[in-house]
């Protein structure tokens, strides 16, 4: 065995920074974190070439004493802890006192700081970690900390470091998250000498939110209320305005940034039959718990942790995202681009006629005509659908696909998470949750004094139906809005009904398939199946949903027991899948002919019920067009 040596002191400090300091927004983060935690309520971080060349952060926080300033650059100096029993209880960003020792050690560093109370300041520099200079100095209150050559005397370090472009975009995703998380200070980027990302400091987190994520995506935020054991505050997209990708999500604890699946599970489980699939929300939420409930030092970096109780974290989120939902949520308006005004031009009688003699003439039969407010062929018929006294419409099915996400999926189903009890009423006047724990009570029927008179006006396509209620117009996707109905239908009765069968329907299974349906018959029943197993993987079907008398028996079975094959699936989710499939292929669908008496009473009851937002699969049911923004267009208004 070769032979054991101490390593020299010069080695040892140069792997502890290489633990601490990965890139220059690795030094970026402990700075601004540390200016955070001196009370600083303006905080302006300047860089050059990605950081590598220079980094200055300067903030009017409580400074330095002048006989502590050597002793913060040595390793395991902190003013954050002092016994083991306050590692149960951090609630500041910095605790474990290796920031500047480590940043001092790669690269050369100049401090000023000063106490309010002090005459004068301290000039402090140090270079690979040997000291240069220490003066007194006539600076501000508050602390400047300006780093240069990062990786200096480690050119092994330095060539791993990427392109400047590349650092400085990961030291403004630091800078955004402090931002974000503390809209009490004004922040300040300065980007090679221009300011890049500045933050008002004003308290309110849709003011920071507006600096850092811009225009477009926080136009599209509501607020987020919750205040019980936990308090979740934030903001959060309304359904209609979910992104491609996860980018957008900020989870904060404790004015912390952390990355929390339980968080991310949680929103996007609250979202559930209203984001359309394969699109993520957009969030800020920010978490206030117990500090004793959190272990914040399970990471080199700090940004996982470790809950006491994350089923309770896990509650509280979705109950505080479904509440918001519920309450913020608004149809999708529709905008046009706006066109300027145009010179018009006059034609004489001559010209007029001259141009429509030369017009072609369309004979009478071929032409079409307008009818009780609906555009009509002559030569058409339309066919009634069935009316029953139980169901005001029953239209013909439609096949859309519906997928879930597997990673939310399989979170829930990983920690046990038992998401039929993450509901809770909305209590307009005491915030607290109910003993029950029920859903929060959707809002069923608009406000008497803000419902107006709905008016049909007539279908297009053969999809979408247009209604007027007050200054809009509103374009409703028929199958999404008779889908989303027959959903809530199913949903809001404690068994779905069923329809006896005249005569058995045998089906037959795939090995997979087969084993889906017999572990699953409980639910099948619930939902209003009646099925058994027949042997040779076949079943025996005697009743199916009422809601679905008029659909292929075989074809509806067959993709129930898909939906149901998937594993992982929690148990409460079941059921929701196999009510996606009956309310899909009993709704309406585009192109089918529809009368005009069930268009106007599906505009109506979707118009009065802020409920009918999504169909299960996330699509909107319908858009807005503002009277304001078509006159716009017509150069009617300015």
């Amino acid at each position: 065995m070769p032979k054991i040596n101490l390593m020299p002191k010069e080695m040892a400090e140069l792997i502890a920074a290489g633990e601490v300091v990965e890139r220059p927004a690795s030094v970026v983060k402990e700075l601004l974190e540390n200016s955070v935690d001196a009370g600083a309520k303006h905080i302006t971080l300047e860089i050059n070439r990605g950081g590598i060349l220079y980094i200055r952060v300067t903030d009017d926080g409580c400074g330095i004493a002048s006989e502590d300033v050597r002793l913060a650059f040595l390793r395991h100096a902190t003013s954050k802890i002092k016994t083991v029993a306050d590692l149960d209880g951090i609630s500041s960003l910095g605790f474990r006192g290796e920031a500047l020792a480590a940043t001092s050690i790669v690269s050369r560093i100049e401090l000023f700081t000063k106490q309010i109370d002090d005459v004068f300041g301290t000039h402090y520099i140090i270079e690979g970690g040997e000291e240069k200079l220490f003066e007194e100095n006539g600076c501000p209150d508050g602390t400047t900390v300006i780093v240069r050559d990062i990786f200096y005397n480690t050119p092994a370090r330095m060539k791993f470091l990427k392109k400047d472009v590349t650092e400085g975009n990961s030291i403004a995703a630091v800078f955004e998250r402090l931002a974000l998380s503390h809209p009490e200070i004004a922040f300040r980027l300065i980007r090679d000498g221009k300011t890049a990302m500045s933050t008002s400091g004003d308290g309110k987190l849709s003011s920071a939110a507006y600096s850092i994520l811009g225009r477009e995506i926080s136009s599209t935020l509501i607020p987020i209320e919750y205040n019980c054991d936990i308090i979740v505050s934030g903001l959060v997209c309304k359904p209609a305005y979910c992104r491609k990708s996860r980018s957008a999500q900020y989870t904060f604890l404790n004015g912390r940034y952390v990355q929390s699946n339980t968080v991310m599970a949680a929103c996007e489980q609250a979202f559930k039959n209203s984001a359309m699939v394969g699109k993520y929300p957009a969030f800020v939420i920010c978490l206030n718990v117990p500090v004793q409930t959190v272990d914040v030092n399970v990471h080199p970096a700090k940004i996982q942790v470790r809950f006491s109780d994350e089923k309770k974290i896990f509650d509280s989120v979705y109950i505080a995202v479904k509440n918001a939902i519920l309450k913020g949520d608004t149809r999708p308006e529709i905008k046009l681009p706006f066109q300027r005004e145009q010179k018009v031009t006059r034609m004489t009688a001559e010209e007029y006629r001259s141009k429509t003699e030369s017009l072609p003439i369309t004979p009478i039969e071929n032409a079409y005509f307008v009818k009780q407010n609906t555009l009509v062929k002559p030569t058409e018929t339309k066919k009634d659908t069935v009316v029953t006294a139980n169901e005001k419409l029953v239209f013909n099915s439609d096949d859309t696909p519906f997928f879930e996400r597997d990673d939310v999926r399989s979170f829930i189903a990983k920690n046990n998470i038992d998401i039929s009890i993450n509901e809770t009423e909305i209590c307009e006047k005491e915030n607290t949750v109910t003993e029950k724990e029920a859903l929060p009570k959707p809002k069923k029927e608009c406000p008497e004094e803000t419902l107006k008179e709905i008016k049909y006006i007539g279908e297009v396509f053969s999809t979408y139906i247009i209604a007027q209620m007050d200054d809009a117009a509103y374009f409703i996707d028929k199958h999404a809005a008779h889908e989303r109905i027959n959903f809530n239908r199913l949903k809001k009765n404690a068994k779905a009904e069923s329809q006896q069968l005249l005569l058995p329907v045998t089906v037959h299974l795939g090995r997979e398939e087969l084993s889906a349906v017999t572990d699953n018959l409980d639910v099948l029943t619930e939902a209003g199946f009646e099925i058994e197993d027949f042997g040779n993987s076949n079943v025996l079907v005697r009743a199916v949903p009422a809601m679905l008398k008029n659909q292929d028996v075989n074809d509806m079975v067959v993709e129930s027991a898909k939906n149901l094959v998937i594993k992982g699936i929690p148990e409460s989710e079941k059921l929701d899948r196999i009510y996606h499939t009956i309310a899909c292929k009993a709704a309406i669908k585009g192109g089918n002919v529809t009368t005009d008496t069930e268009l106007e009473a599906l505009a109506k009851e979707v118009l009065s019920n802020n409920d009918i937002m999504y169909c299960p699969h996330g699509r909107p049911v319908a858009f807005k067009l503002s009277r304001k923004e078509l006159e716009k267009q017509f150069g009617r208004i300015q």
